[in-house]
């Protein structure tokens, strides 16, 4: 190990705000001399920049990444009876607002190559009572949405892209693929807000209007109430300031990938590929490299080693969702899903921000080698 570095943090957004600190106070200033805090023609500039970027007819920004999820279920009618197809291997959020609609999550396993739903695995857990599936583009490489479309048929598809802002399938952004297209805009995403929000995409344009009001509480016009929906708005001062950060996200994105292949390489040189199984970028699948994913041999230990250099590393995740007590009327056990269960105990997210130095990332590696050679 080389001499001491300073702490190397997972993640640090005061790096970030140093470039963006300028700009985000002038948008910020913009909202206040309005004073219109919801809603409001900063939220729907957000939705027309977020819809260019993303190349969608429409995006309908909404209050959380979680958020995007239950109202693009709701808006597709999702209830008590049905079935929503998902993967284990995810944030809870994912299966979370299906179970809270009254509905059944029905897990698939995992490819080992990339964390994303197994395909091959798909056709075997749709049913009669298959309301959606709702494929994640985890940890920001795109699953395979063209074998999951085959299985999928007429069955709508909601993208859970909320790690994947910018990432692109076979040249087509994702969040416009799927009937709906659901982002986060939780501060430590690629694209963050100063507190949660998140945004809906779709290409359908009566979806799109049916999403607008699910958002206000079903309600078109003032005090009209068609249906039952849910406070699901953005305010206005995370709007401007996420339209401050869009155009940096580009060239965020290409610091993430450069600090990837800097891993790569430092891995490679330092004779560790048996003991840190790095991550795969499966052609046409894009990776924008929310999180830099290994599967470490004793994971838990070296975490621990690194914490100890000031190293900072995390697990994502490390409890799958069938094996969740509130998950437990599901009837799934243990050994269910055993791609996600081997996932579990092997991942390891390094540092990968765009403000990480290489000197850091060698920091890194080193700390790696120090515990295995």
């Amino acid at each position: 190990m080389p001499d001491q570095k300073p702490p190397i943090p997972f993640f640090d957004l005061t790096r970030q705000w140093l470039e963006v600190s300028e700009d985000v106070h002038a948008a910020l200033e913009r909202v206040f001399a309005t004073q219109q805090f919801i809603l409001g023609p900063e939220v729907a500039a957000l939705e027309k920049e977020c819809a260019a970027f993303l190349r969608v007819k429409r995006a309908v920004a909404v209050s959380s990444g979680t958020d995007a999820l239950l109202a693009a279920l709701m808006t597709l009618e999702v209830g008590p009876g049905d079935e929503v197809i998902t993967t284990p291997f995810t944030f809870f959020a994912t299966a979370g607002v299906i179970h809270r609609l009254g509905a059944r999550p029905v897990f698939v396993d995992i490819d080992p190559r990339d964390f994303n739903l197994d395909a091959r695995k798909l056709a075997a857990a749709v049913s009669p009572r298959t309301k959606a599936i709702i494929p994640v583009h985890l940890y920001g490489q795109a699953a395979d949405m063209d074998a999951i479309r085959g299985v999928a048929g007429s069955v709508p598809l909601v993208e859970d892209c909320c790690q994947a802002i910018g990432t692109e399938y076979n040249g087509v952004p994702v969040g416009g693929i799927g009937a709906f297209g659901c982002f986060s805009f939780f501060p430590t995403k690629n694209l963050g807000a100063f507190g949660d929000g998140g945004l809906v995409t779709t290409n359908d344009e009566a979806l799109a209007e049916r999403l607008v009001d699910m958002r206000v509480h079903g309600m078109r016009p003032k005090y009209v109430h068609h249906f039952v929906g849910g406070n699901f708005r953005l305010d206005a001062l995370q709007a401007a300031i996420l339209r401050a950060k869009l155009p940096r996200l580009p060239g965020w994105i290409a610091k993430r990938q450069a600090g990837a292949a800097h891993y790569r390489d430092l891995i490679a040189r330092a004779g560790l590929e048996a003991k840190v199984r790095l991550p795969e970028e499966l052609s046409g699948r894009g990776h924008t490299y929310h999180q830099f994913v290994v599967r470490a041999e004793r994971r838990d230990p070296l975490r621990e080693h690194l914490a100890k250099l000031g190293i900072g590393a995390e697990v994502y995740y490390p409890i799958s969702l069938h094996e969740q007590e509130c998950f437990a009327d599901l009837g799934y056990r243990r050994g269910a899903f055993q791609e996600s269960e081997r996932a579990e105990a092997e991942v390891l997210a390094l540092p990968i921000f765009p403000e990480l130095r290489p000197d850091e990332r060698a920091c890194v590696v080193a700390g790696i080698a120090d515990f295995y050679l």
